[in-house]
């Protein structure tokens, strides 16, 4: 495998190969300390992001490798009407791996099949963010310590919530799993998901705009209304506080569900969540880091 542009790209096996690595780096980080050293990984960002850059940034350090890079458009030459394949074929003579990120769905695929280095799609839109499910399976594994005979609720923006795609492509791929699906009628799951994920599969799932299954509930993942998936404002306004998730909602949950969310957070957890010991979201941040550092190794042949 030269890139990762979807979670599919990464069959079971290697999946497995991925969190076993990054486990072994969570017991061992002396070891994998120097691995890339004289590598240089470029970070292509131009689409805002904290948790992704850094997290890409932190794994290549601890790596012992370099960053070079930009975290907008603006400070790239697309902002002087560069293409995506020129771009990446310039940073090919720079860097060893890429990590890009870009609002328009399918640019990380073109500046694949522009490098002569790997490319790694950090989040394209509102398609697919393939690292993030990384992130989220290793905290499932962390957690759960299984991917299967799993009752996984997602709640929010389920309409452009890339990491809910991929996590679901993703669970959909394992025995026994069943899926709540939380959301207003407008910030529903797509249909391409359902009919070509779920269905195919022929995998449980309920559409629901309530919290009435809670107490069935493995993992609990939350997502933000993202305002920069809307083009209506007052949609945004309309929908962005209709699923909070309070104490009060997590009184009959199971005493080890694992809440989950991508992150960044507005207003749809309460802060007093924080302090409950099912609360997730933040071992994710650092399970993210991990995970990146066994994919930079895998996708270089490192060993």
């Amino acid at each position: 495998m030269k890139d990762l542009i979807s979670i599919t790209d990464l069959s079971i096996e290697e999946l497995q190969e991925l969190i076993a690595k990054a486990e072994d780096i969570i017991s061992n980080p002396d070891e994998y300390c120097e691995k890339c050293k004289r590598k240089k990984l470029a970070t292509l960002f131009f689409e805002p992001s904290t948790r992704t850059r850094l997290s890409f940034e932190s794994a290549m350090l601890e790596l012992g490798g370099s960053v070079i890079g930009f975290s907008e458009a603006a400070s790239s030459s697309s902002a002087k009407g560069e293409s995506v394949a020129d771009t990446a074929r310039t940073i090919s003579c720079y860097a060893d791996i890429i990590a890009m990120r870009h609002p328009k769905e399918g640019a990380p695929l073109v500046a694949a099949n522009a490098a002569s280095i790997p490319v790694i799609n950090a989040g394209d839109g509102g398609h697919n963010h393939p690292t993030q499910t990384l992130t989220d399976l290793l905290t499932i594994y962390r957690e759960k310590r299984r991917f299967n005979n799993l009752k996984v609720g997602f709640c929010g923006d389920l309409k452009f919530g890339r990491t809910v795609h991929s996590l679901i492509q993703a669970m959909s791929r394992y025995e026994g799993n069943s899926f709540v699906l939380i959301s207003p009628e407008e910030l529903r799951v797509p249909g391409y998901i359902k009919t070509d994920v779920l269905d195919k599969n022929k995998l449980q799932y309920k559409e629901t705009d309530n919290w009435d299954d809670m107490a069935e509930l493995d993992i609990l993942y939350m997502t933000r209304v993202q305002r920069e998936r809307f083009f209506n404002e007052a949609d945004y306004l309309r929908l962005r506080d209709v699923f909070i998730l309070t104490e009060d909602k997590l009184t009959n949950a199971k005493d080890d569900l694992c809440i989950m969310h991508p992150l960044p957070r507005v207003n749809e957890i309460e802060r007093a969540v924080d302090s409950d010991k099912r609360a997730c979201y933040f071992k994710q941040v650092l399970y993210g880091k991990y995970i990146r550092m066994a994919l930079i190794l895998k996708l270089l042949g490192v060993e």
